[in-house]
């Protein structure tokens, strides 16, 4: 018998507990612009931090990799001397992808400096 009133009561209170639940929605899903790179002001780098995909393909040609995870993207472009990987991010009130920053390394993952790797993938 008390076995009965426990279910009842579990089964009565269900209702009610479920009333309590929230159904709200969070209405900010975006992430945070990244904020302005270092790399910005190294000298050389000016003509890659803050390019978009298509001005890094005119300028390197086709990439190897094209990463898409959003709100990021890495390209990856690679010559004989080098292997550089650009991440592009938005901008504050901008939703087109930008570069935030490089990493340049060669074939067997030894770094590279990033200036050198861009000119010489410049220059093939």
């Amino acid at each position: 018998m008390i076995r009965m009133k426990a279910k009842f009561l579990v089964l009565f209170s269900l209702p009610a507990l479920a009333a309590c639940a929230s159904t709200s929605v969070p209405q900010n899903t975006s992430l945070p612009a990244a904020p302005a790179s270092p790399l910005q002001s190294v000298a050389g780098l000016d003509i890659v931090m803050g390019k978009t995909a298509d001005q890094l393909i005119r300028l390197f040609g086709k990439p190897q990799l094209d990463i898409s995870e959003p709100p990021a993207q890495k390209l990856q472009f690679a010559s004989g001397a080098c292997i550089l990987d650009a991440y592009l991010y938005p901008s504050k009130g901008d939703s087109t992808g930008r570069v935030t920053h490089i990493d340049a390394r060669r074939s067997d993952g030894a770094a590279v400096d990033r200036v050198s790797c861009v000119n010489a993938l410049r220059s093939r």
